[in-house]
């Protein structure tokens, strides 16, 4: 599977998932649409992605590294506070986010080592 392909998958795990979990949320507090902004951001680079462009490639793999860490503390909190259903969401949205993150890794240093 190609990066590109991961990516576009990442970034719709993150819309999806986080849309549910903000629709599907009392409170609704901004702060979980920051997913949702982050896949449409994937989403809509993936293009450049798919066309090999440097500086898309390079601009996703930092989005995509952002939202990584970003959800380390949601997913503590909700490990925390015990919530089932929220810790599969961002679980879920982390585990898609490191997978894509090592596709793009793997991309990375097999152009480097093709030049």
């Amino acid at each position: 599977m190609k990066a590109s392909t991961v990516s576009l998958i990442n970034g719709l795990i993150l819309l999806v998932i986080g849309l549910y979990g903000y629709l599907g949320s009392d409170i609704k507090p901004v702060t979980a649409l920051i997913p949702v902004i982050f896949g449409v951001g994937i989403i809509s680079m993936n293009k450049g992605v798919k066309n090999e462009n440097k500086l898309i490639s390079h601009i996703v793999v930092i989005l995509t590294l952002l939202i990584l860490f970003g959800l380390i503390k949601p997913l503590l909190s909700a490990i925390e506070r015990q919530n089932n259903m929220a810790i599969l969401r961002v679980f879920s949205m982390f585990f898609s986010t490191l997978v894509s993150m090592v596709f793009f890794v793997k991309t990375f240093i097999k152009a480097r080592r093709s030049k």
